[in-house]
């Protein structure tokens, strides 16, 4: 499990993916900070060492990313972590369009593809 804060390739993820779920990496984006925690086997591993290192809460979403997909297929806006109904968060899923589309950029600027 690491914090990144400037780059990681796709073959990394690719390792990452194959190690543990063959397809996927599960990360926590912290939407402030524009860092994310990656390879754990739980979301919510890698919010504890978010905010062990003063991440906030509100700031933390949990996502799956698909190193071998292209697109809007790589990042699945999925996790328990998410579900948050004092945030307006309803579901698994991030509802809010402008969160999604941060974590977009910040998984962009991120991975080096």
């Amino acid at each position: 499990m690491k914090i990144i804060k400037d780059k990681i390739s796709i073959n990394e993820l690719v390792q990452m993916a194959e190690r543990v779920f063959g397809n996927l990496v599960k990360a926590v984006v912290d939407i402030e900070k524009e860092i994310m925690a990656v390879d754990a086997e739980l979301h919510s591993d890698e919010e504890a060492l978010l905010l062990e290192n003063g991440s906030e809460q509100k700031d933390l979403w949990g996502i799956n990313l698909y190193p071998e997909l292209a697109n809007e297929d790589f990042i699945e806006f999925d996790s328990m972590i998410n579900l948050r109904p004092s945030y307006g968060n309803l579901s698994r899923d991030i509802d809010n369009p402008k969160i999604r589309e941060r974590i977009i950029t910040i998984i962009n600027k991120l991975v080096e593809k």
